[in-house]
């Protein structure tokens, strides 16, 4: 299942910047408006699965995946 995320972009002098609305922390800066699209899909993907990772890890044994929507 492919999830959608907002990303918030705006033109600033010479560069693009960006943030994604749905994971703080996840905002980037590039010369080209298609570069920065990229770049942020690149970069959420990233802090997605560390977050995963993250939340398993401290999960540790015996613990249970569901989804949940909201």
């Amino acid at each position: 299942m492919k999830q959608t995320y907002t990303a918030v972009i705006k033109q600033s002098d010479s560069w693009w910047i960006g943030w994604i609305e749905e994971a703080p922390g996840v905002n980037c800066q590039e010369r080209a408006k298609e570069e920065l699209i990229e770049t942020l899909q690149v970069t959420l993907q990233e802090a997605l699965e560390f977050n995963r990772n993250d939340a398993l890890e401290a999960a540790g044994e015996g613990f249970e995946e569901m989804p949940i929507a909201v």
